[in-house]
């Protein structure tokens, strides 16, 4: 059967057995290495209040979230996006963070 990807999908290039982790979102145990992973920092301060914090010279610490999300559920939330054939073999380019 000929395969869509050159790696299947998968980072896992020879590890052998990977774990697996649960979707955030429907639940479904998926391999670590096929999960998308979106890490996020969340604030526990409000906005205003953080502002106002921090010209005082606080430090304000925002623990850092990391959610796995299936493929399904990472193309339904817009995590990654559905490619052209031609496309799909090319790596996109990652933006800069400033």
């Amino acid at each position: 059967m000929p395969f869509k990807r050159k790696s299947r999908g998968r980072s896992k290039g020879d590890k052998g057995s990977g774990g697996f982790v649960q979707c955030v979102s429907c639940g479904a145990m998926v391999p670590r290495d096929k999960a998308k992973k979106v890490t996020k920092r969340v604030s526990m301060v409000d906005y205003g209040l953080m502002k106002e914090l921090r010209q005082k010279g606080a430090y304000i610490a925002a623990p850092v979230t990391t959610n796995y999300y299936c493929v399904s559920c990472a193309v339904h939330r817009k995590i990654v996006k559905v490619r052209a054939k031609n496309e799909r073999h090319t790596r996109p380019r990652k933006r800069r963070r400033r």
